[in-house]
This record gives structure tokens, sequence and C-alpha cells, in this order.
């Protein structure tokens, strides 16, 4: 029925001709074209209509059926209908669903705008001329000449020996008509505030552009926070008030309890805990401030918080080198404590602040807890002088080199270290080598003067407090220590080791006073063991 070869189109027609009195094949071929040919058409380009009508004109002249002919006009009708629906979804749709650009170009434009620097050259060779300066030194002239050699010329520049102070230099800058004089050091690098060069051309050119835009966009720089994109790029924020209410309510059930042995009972707002499952925890949402530092940004960048650009040639803006969130100095003010930590950003385990190290890996408190623990209870509880006898210190290392570089893939296991004080001991070389101690420094004082209360039940009103004022994985890390080591202390017959002798090895190591004055350090131990003491035999009413 086909008729020699030829286009897809040229083969429908020929076969139109030659059934036209079999109208149900021909609608067939007609939705067969439609699929095939036409739909994709007015999908990829709607100037296409036209042609799509002309060519089943072609056809309709093919076709001398009545029934023929009335059926192309419906599909014409139907044809015209469908690219008159996508021509509309594609131009007419609702203004409230467009989207803006995201980065806001503004403060880009004004840099781009802003003064090139203009090096006014010395005519003369001059003696006097410190090596690190180049033909941009004038020597020792007046702010009248430097005036008069930069007029008329924005972003023109010079370095001159201050007349007033001998020995010192200036740097004169021509900036909105007038010449703007800075003292000019060199340390290495040139600097006149806190940014440090390598050039005086660089320090020049990061200074004119500083300076046309804080002029041009004053008032644009002081409202560019108020209207953040921050939540809108994927961050969320763990408000504080959230954060304590969800932890108030994790950590205390409304029961109270006592701690007088006698039959004299007073109440307690301290409650207890349900006893600790075995199974699968519920990760704590915890809360972790961004490691912001100043950072040089190569290429045009733009800020995480604000969406505006982050104008200069260097120290443009801070940089989070946990997470690797950018924004301007003065966002980062504003940023919420939702830092989450990348993993391809930690570097190791051991030394890694512990709310950094729990974020990174999604887990409720470090592996190393979980690990090594797992493993003294396991094969340790018995063990006599547990946590007091030291293990091998070289095999130690080799235990925190596993963790720093298999993370929760090291194996600690009786076959790689029968001794099991090598695995206590690592477990005490991690909390101590915590940049900021599981009791961290600002509630330290806290504690240790909780300690020096001699009401029991005052004492532990005053501990509670200092417990809920510690930052979620710092305080369910101790949980779970304490837990831990009371399971130890039921084993008293086998390893000697109570709670008193726990508090003496784990109270320096807890337990780190914010200075480092050696005699409040001595002074303090007491305190210190006292305190891990009391959260050992009374950790099941604590938290």
């Amino acid at each position: 029925m086909i008729r020699g070869s030829g286009t897809f189109l040229d083969e429908e027609m020929l076969m139109c001709h030659d059934l036209v009195y079999f109208s149900h094949m021909h609608l067939c071929l007609i939705a067969k074209f439609y699929i095939v040919t036409v739909r994709p058409i007015l999908r990829t380009n709607i100037d296409s209509l036209e042609a799509c009508l002309a060519r089943l004109k072609a056809m309709r002249k093919n076709c001398c059926d009545l029934f023929l002919k009335i059926l192309f006009y419906l599909f014409i009708l139907l044809l015209m209908l469908s690219g008159f629906c996508i021509w509309t979804s594609e131009n007419d749709s609702d203004p409230e669903d467009y989207q803006p650009p995201i980065w806001k170009s503004y403060l880009y434009q004004l840099q781009q705008e802003a003064p090139r620097p203009k090096r006014i050259t010395c005519p003369q060779e001059m003696e006097s001329r410190p090596k690190y300066y180049g033909r941009e030194f004038h020597g020792l002239i007046s702010r009248e000449r430097a005036d008069e050699l930069l007029a008329g010329t924005e972003g023109a520049y010079l370095i001159r020996e201050s007349q007033r102070q001998p020995g010192t230099h200036t740097l004169a800058l021509r900036f909105g008509g007038q010449t703007l004089n800075y003292r000019l050091f060199y340390d290495g690098k040139h600097f006149v505030g806190e940014k440090r060069f390598e050039s005086v051309h660089d320090l020049v050119t990061d200074g004119l552009i500083t300076l046309y835009i804080e002029t041009k966009a004053a008032e644009y720089i002081a409202k560019m926070t108020t209207n953040p994109i921050y939540q809108h790029l994927g961050y969320t924020s763990l408000l504080r008030d959230k954060i304590t209410h969800q932890l108030n309510q994790t950590r205390s059930e409304p029961k109270k309890v006592t701690f007088q042995q006698d039959e004299k009972i007073s109440p307690s707002p301290l409650s207890r805990r349900t006893t600790i499952k075995d199974g699968p925890e519920k990760h704590c949402n915890y809360e972790k401030i961004h490691n912001f530092k100043v950072h040089t940004f190569r290429g045009p960048h733009w800020c995480e918080y604000c969406a505006n650009f982050m104008w200069g040639l260097i120290a443009q803006g801070v940089h989070c080198s946990d997470c690797g969130l950018y924004v301007h100095k003065q966002c980062s003010k504003l940023v919420p404590s939702d830092c989450e930590p990348d993993l391809r950003r930690i570097k190791k385990v051991f030394s890694c602040d512990l709310t950094t190290l729990v974020k990174a890996h999604n887990t409720p408190r470090p592996m190393v807890m979980d690990i090594c623990i797992k493993e003294i209870e396991h094969r340790g509880l018995k063990s006599e002088g547990l946590y007091r006898v030291s293990g091998f210190t070289e095999h130690i290392e080799d235990v925190r080199l596993a963790f720093d570089r298999d993370g929760e893939k090291a194996d600690i296991s009786a076959n790689m270290y029968p001794d099991i004080n090598i695995i206590a001991g690592a477990l005490k070389l991690y909390l101590r080598d915590l940049p900021i101690p599981v009791i961290t420094y600002d509630v330290y004082s806290k504690f240790i003067q909780a300690a020096k209360i001699t009401d029991p039940d005052s004492r532990l009103e005053a501990v509670h407090d200092g417990l809920l004022q510690l930052p979620p994985a710092h305080y369910e890390t101790l949980r779970y220590l304490m837990t831990h080591l009371k399971r130890v202390t039921m084993h008293e017959k086998d390893n000697y080791m109570n709670s008193e002798n726990l508090g003496i090895v784990f109270g320096p190591t807890l337990m780190r006073p914010p200075d480092l004055n050696t005699l409040t350090t001595l002074n303090d131990m007491r305190y210190q063991k006292l305190i891990v003491q009391l959260l050992i035999e009374h950790e099941d009413i604590l938290f």
C-alpha cells in the first residue's frame, strides 16, 4: 500500500488516498500522525503549529471522502486547541508562581563600577625608598604636594614619607574628589587596617572597592540582612527555646524523689529517668554553632545568608570550616546555630569538637564512646583496676590512629588488643583530648560551687541545674558514660573500682578549669572527684 519511499508524512498521505473508503483506518492513521509527529513538535516549538496545519491541509487535498474532510476539520480544531493550551501554560502562568533570581547582583555591579587604581610614579630615583615600595614612593613631600599630584584622577595613589613623623609612611589616595591619607604599615605584607596584602596595588584596589560600595550603598548594606534567603537554601534553624523545651521534656519526668536515707523525706524537684533501652535511640537535633573563619574567596562569591555579593579583593567574608557555609562577616552574627558538619571536612576523630563529631556522624554521642564502652562491657567489667591501670601507651596510640583512620569501622576487638586496659586508656585519652571538655568551661564554676555545698539535697539540686546547662551532645555523652561507670561499680568485688576511685580517675578528665592556673587546678581536684562520684552514685536521678 505504500508506494515507494519517502517521509512519514508522505506515506500517511498515500495511505489516506488508497484507503479513502475505510474511514476507521484513516482515523487510526490520523491519530498516529498526531501522536508521533505533531505532539512532539508542539512540545518543542510552538511556532511549528502553522507548519503542522499546512501539512494537514496538504493531506486534505488527497482525501475525497466527505467523512474524511469533516474528520480533518475536527482534527485541525483539536490541534489548534492543543497549541493554545501549551502556549497559555507557558506564557500565562500565575504571577505569584514567578520566582526572581535568588542571588542579588547590585553590589557586584557596584564593584565593577569602582574606580581602578592608578599609580602616580616619582620621576626621580629616591635613595631613601624602602625596598618593599616601588616608583609610587615620592619621599618626603607635604600633603599639599601629594594633593596636587593626585588632583583630577579618581583612583590615583602614591606613597609619601610623613613630615610630621619622619620614618613613617602614608598612603595618599584620591577618591570622591578629595585626597585621603592613611598610615601605611609593612610587616612582610602591606596593610592599613586588618587586611594584609601582597602588594600596595592590591591594597589600593580593595580599598577603592570598599570605599565605593560603602559610599554608594551604605543604606542598602545596612538593610541587606532584613530579608535573608538562608532558610530557602535548605538550612534549618534550631531555635534555642525549642531545643531547651525538648531537652527539658526528655531529661526529666514529673516525678519527685529524695536522697535521704532516714524516714523523714523531703520532696525534691529532681526526677528519675526511665530505664535505658538497648534498642535504637532517637537522635537529638543538637544545635551547633558554626566555626567561622575569615576567608579569601577566589572569584565572585555570594553570601548564603543574605544572597548579596561578597565584595572586596581578599577576606571578603567568613567560611565555616565544618559545613562549608560562607557569609558576610556581619551576616555571620545572625546565622542560627545549625551547623551540619560535612564528614569530608572532619579530618580526625580524636581532638575533634564533640558536637561537631556527633553532628557529622548523625549520632547521639561520639562513636568512640559507643564502641569502646561496648567492648569494655563485653569483656572487661571484672578486670581488676579497670580505668585505673594504664595500658601500653604505644597500643593506645594505635587505637587512636585506628579511629582517626577508619572511624566507626576501627577494629578494637580482643584479637587486635587483648588487654582491655588499652581500650579503657583510649577512651580516657579521647575524653582528655576534647577541645572543650565534657563538662564545659562555662559551667565548670557552677559544678565546683555545687560540690562545696554541704547539704546533700541542695548539692544535688545544684548539680542537676548545672547538667541542664550543658550542650545537648555533652549532656548525652556524660549521661551515657555515667550509666556505664555505674555498671562498673556493680562489679566492685572483682575490679575493685568504686565510685570514689572512678571519681579520682575521671574528675580531671571530664572537668578542666578555664584557666591554666596550677594552684587552682590542684585545689579543685577534690571537688572534681566529688562531682563525678555524685554523678555515678545518683545517675538514675540526675539524668
